[in-house]
């Protein structure tokens, strides 16, 4: 099969996946399902590595960027200027136990230092995966960060549920 299927190919296991989780309810659905779609068949072995053209990822993520940027308003700045204090707790918080849980991780597990690292890190899979690519170990890095991402889109929704309850609309 050529390269071309090959991408089309996955980009159909990603809609799939992304349309399926759709009728789940999970938030983030659509990204969960797509991942899961796509990184099934990748893990199926049945085809090559995809080889996505130059410039694609690139302008994916400035997309996504964009579409996580306009949901910025005035609103989200004046709910900012009440939670630095606990955005910087948590920061800090999340940070420091990423260090913790990555270096015990390598040292009682024999992984690799930098992914047990990189791969305990709080952050998107897209970012880390990318600053892991900077070092070689990209792949190993967006492993962890899947599993981690489709763990906490799965369980953490139904245990804020059952914390809290049901979520109310704004208005």
């Amino acid at each position: 099969m050529s390269a071309p299927l090959h991408l089309l190919a996955y980009l159909l296991a990603g809609l799939g996946g992304g349309f399926l989780a759709l009728r789940s309810g999970i938030p983030a659905a659509p990204l969960a399902g797509a991942l899961l779609g796509a990184g099934l068949l990748s893990l199926s072995g049945r085809l090559e590595p995809a080889a996505w053209p130059n410039g694609t990822r690139t302008a994916l993520e400035i997309g996504i960027g964009t579409v996580i940027g306009t949901s910025l308003t005035s609103n989200a700045l004046s709910e900012l200027r009440q939670l630095w204090k606990p955005a910087l707790v948590i920061t800090i918080s999340l940070v420091g136990a990423g260090l913790v849980v990555g270096l015990l991780c390598s040292r009682l597990l024999g992984m690799d230092p930098l992914v047990a690292l990189l791969g305990a890190a709080p952050g998107g899979i897209s970012g880390m995966s990318l600053v892991g690519a900077e070092f070689g170990v990209g792949a190993s890095v967006a492993a962890l960060h899947a599993v981690r991402l489709i763990t906490v889109l799965l369980v953490l929704p139904i245990t804020v549920r059952l914390l809290v309850g049901p979520a109310t609309p704004p208005g």
